[in-house]
């Protein structure tokens, strides 16, 4: 007779964003929980969820205080990772007060963590909470977080509910400040996606500025692997990690490289500087991620040249 075990119930916010999508994906390959997978699809698209019998996706807007709160009142969750968030450059300038308003989604889910006495809570944050910095790498406890834009200052508060939560309630927490994640399913609107699709197209592959700006780039399997590791192996409770990679390149090699991969006959167009929130120089210290993570992390060449093959 085989026995099946109860499942573990995990909620993922954001779901359907490339990040958020691509964990459910891999935690459903595992066979040991179920997925309720959250979004309301501002900008998270539908067809990147997971199917299948171990997980439900649910419309709703974490946002949503009445909404949210009614909906989860049939779950006890286990774990969760809050990845809801107005995410790029130009939208988060753009729309401030949405910014902000994720501020009411950090009530709503916390509230919940506290009601089904969730065993950790993930937090997805962010490296622009570093701002322009002032040394290389960006250290979790030594690099001061200095950026006032609101995207930025809104994660910090995120990671202020997680420190709050655990004192007055015993809520365990990982901070996840992710640096530039990619991949095949990324909104068109990040940079890699950007310049792989002007390149397919053959059109000039557009720069703000010179491109002398600095970057580091994280493959999707190394940042989803990493963070299931964290979940199944226990570790880095109640601490902060960079996630990414530390191998810097500018934007304009970005673009040479995207170019060659591509075998494009684009060009690069220099546009006006962005007036704010295009940082000039980014790299994490992963000494941390290194230290838990067993295997090499993907180089960027190889990393592009596995979304081309899915093109």
């Amino acid at each position: 007779m085989i026995i099946e075990v109860a499942k573990k119930n995990i909620l993922i916010t954001g779901a359907a964003g490339f990040i958020g999508s691509s964990l459910a994906t891999r935690l459903l390959e595992l066979n040991e929980y179920f997925i309720v997978m959250v979004d309301n699809l501002s900008t998270g698209v539908q067809s990147n969820l997971p199917k299948g019998e171990h997980c439900l996706f649910i419309n709703c807007d974490v946002n949503d205080t009445h909404l949210f709160s009614s909906l989860m009142n049939d779950f006890e969750f286990e774990y969760i990772f809050h990845y809801a968030a107005v995410v790029g450059v130009n939208r988060t300038i753009q729309n401030p007060k949405l910014v902000i308003d994720d501020i009411i989604g950090f009530q709503n889910v916390f509230s919940l963590a506290k009601k089904c006495k969730v065993k950790r809570v993930f937090l997805s944050s962010s490296s622009e909470i570093y701002g322009e910095p002032v040394h290389l790498p960006l250290n979790e406890y030594e690099t001061p977080l200095n950026s006032r834009l609101p995207y930025a200052v809104v994660k910090n508060v995120g990671e202020c509910f997680c420190r709050t939560y655990l004192q007055e309630y015993g809520i365990d927490y990982t901070i996840l400040r992710f640096f530039n994640t990619y991949g095949a399913k990324q909104s068109p609107d990040f940079v890699i996606s950007k310049f792989i699709n002007q390149a397919i197209k053959g059109s000039p592959l557009t720069i703000y500025g010179d491109g002398s700006q600095t970057r580091t780039f994280c493959y999707i399997e190394d940042n989803v692997d990493f963070t299931v590791l964290l979940l199944q192996g226990n570790l880095l409770i109640n601490e902060v990690v960079n996630v990414g990679s530390d191998v810097i390149v500018t934007i304009k090699e970005l673009a040479e490289l995207i170019i060659e991969l591509t075998g494009s006959k684009s060009t690069i167009k220099y546009q006006p500087p962005l007036k704010e929130g295009d940082m000039t120089r980014r790299q994490p210290d992963i000494s941390k991620m290194k230290a838990h993570f067993s295997r090499d992390l993907t180089e960027l060449r190889a990393g592009i040249s596995k979304i081309l093959e899915q093109k």
